[in-house]
């Protein structure tokens, strides 16, 4: 008799588990279906890739960025509802090498006659307040390849011209930690991550405006796998 009410409880308590556990499967594709992104701490991502001047034997100095791409992602959608994208000339050094237009697909005309820096953060700022997310209300994140850009280009060459960082440029998020964080790896840089995460390779490798691309690709796909971004980098 004692038997066979520990079996009858034994039976009962594997039925509920398995209730529950599909219960819990059925939760879970609800919940794809309906919302297949977390909710994310931001409204908008502002995904960005600068290109600088360079050359294989002698880095300039200072180096002068002269792609200026940025990509407005919805946080909710992960879609591109906007975007900037602006080639800057450089000053100091004007004439790109050929590793430079070798390694960015960027020739000499694509720059020449081209706002420099301080006219294209102006414009830059411009294009943030058109797009409303300068409103106190709009939460915005920038999103990197790794902290290159806004830790160092960006102001390395505003000290060097004497230009003010805007302060909307003090964090980001670096896609590779994000990148790290789920796959328990740290990437070398965006094609490995493309790579690990079975998306295909979109336009030019350095082309700034289509890193940006690749870049969103990866925080969507990062996203579908339920990570929930924070800022990661600060100056």
């Amino acid at each position: 008799m004692v038997n066979f009410t520990s079996r009858v409880g034994l039976l009962f308590f594997q039925n509920q588990r398995t209730v529950g556990r599909a219960i819990q499967r059925t939760l879970y594709r609800s919940r794809k279906m309906s919302d297949k992104y977390p909710k994310q701490n931001f409204d908008y991502f502002l995904v960005l890739d600068f290109e600088a001047t360079c050359d294989n034997e002698e880095k300039p100095n200072p180096q002068e960025i002269i792609e200026f791409p940025v990509l407005k992602v919805n946080a909710k959608t992960f879609e591109t509802e906007a975007v900037f994208h602006q080639y800057v000339q450089p000053r100091v050094h004007p004439d790109l090498t050929p590793f430079c237009t070798k390694l960015t697909g960027i020739i000499q005309d694509m720059v020449d006659g081209q706002p420099h820096i301080e006219d294209t953060l102006e414009k830059f700022n411009k294009w943030m307040a058109e797009n409303g997310l300068l409103q106190d209300e709009t939460k915005s994140a920038f999103v990197t390849c790794g902290d290159w850009d806004l830790k160092s280009m960006l102001p390395r060459q505003c000290k060097y011209f004497g230009l003010t960082v805007p302060a909307y440029f003090n964090q980001w998020i670096n896609i590779k930690r994000a990148h790290s964080d789920v796959t328990t790896k740290w990437p070398k840089g965006m094609m490995e991550m493309l790579s690990e995460l079975d998306l295909p390779h979109q336009g030019r490798h350095h082309s700034g405006i289509d890193d940006c691309r690749n870049i969103a690709n990866i925080l969507k796909a990062l996203a579908e796998r339920g990570y929930i971004y924070n800022i990661t980098g600060h100056i």
